[in-house]
């Protein structure tokens, strides 16, 4: 599988999109799903951003480089259903936001003895990667502990299943909550710059300032 390059900052510092597919289970309905993982790095160093389907095609992605962490931005089972795997493959143990515990204990148990995953990732903590700060936001409603991603000096915001082009994420499930996403989209999401790229879970990218008219329709539109 080959990695899209999104963006590039200085040197050899850039965000990749590898998209994996496979069998996924919603509603007692089998589906085949794709998702976007993301590689966020340089020619040494890279994150790796959720841990979908294909371990082996994301441990190739990394191209060798040390795995500084693997970042999970919620704890559905499309996102997170490589991570034990991953974590072995390229030495590096996921990170997961608290609330989302849950979710991770009921599909995975413990990853190296750990019963949640090697850390928690915290709104407002701070990643540097590549010379690139990466800020976590917390933004429940998809799930209690879906975060979001956001790289104030590249322009770009990871979405997980929180943002996508024409609405915000599936809130039907258990734990979900539709007040709670549109309020993360509202006071979180769409305080950032309106040329803001947004990066999403699934599909295609969009920007802030295209989704942001559209706040209104949704909440009357509701889940």
């Amino acid at each position: 599988m080959a990695t899209e390059t999104l963006w590039t900052g200085e040197g050899s510092t850039r965000l990749e999109r590898l998209v994996t597919s496979g069998p996924y289970v919603i509603d007692g309905e089998q589906i085949e799903l794709e998702n976007n993982v993301y590689l966020l790095g340089d020619d040494d160093t890279v994150i790796v951003v959720d841990a979908s389907h294909d371990a082996n095609a994301i441990a190739e992605a990394t191209k060798g480089r040390t795995v500084a962490a693997i970042l999970l931005t919620h704890g559905h089972l499309d996102h997170t259903n490589r991570a034990p795997q991953l974590a072995d493959l390229v030495d590096a143990l996921p990170l997961l936001h608290s609330e989302d515990g849950m979710l991770w204990e009921k599909d995975h148990g413990t990853v190296r003895g750990h019963a949640q995953p090697g850390g928690e990732l915290k709104d407002g903590e701070e990643f540097t990667i590549a010379g690139l700060q990466l800020k976590v936001l917390h933004t429940p409603g998809h799930t209690p502990g879906s975060v979001c991603l956001y790289a104030p000096a590249a322009g770009w915001v990871l979405t997980g299943d929180t943002l996508f082009p024409g609405g915000p994420g599936a809130t039907g499930r258990p734990f979900s909550s539709f007040e709670k996403i549109i309020d993360s989209i509202e006071h979180t999401l769409f305080e950032l710059p309106e040329e803001t790229a947004v990066y999403p879970g699934h599909g295609d990218s969009t920007t802030i300032g295209a989704e942001k008219p559209s706040l209104d329709e949704w909440k009357e539109r509701g889940h």
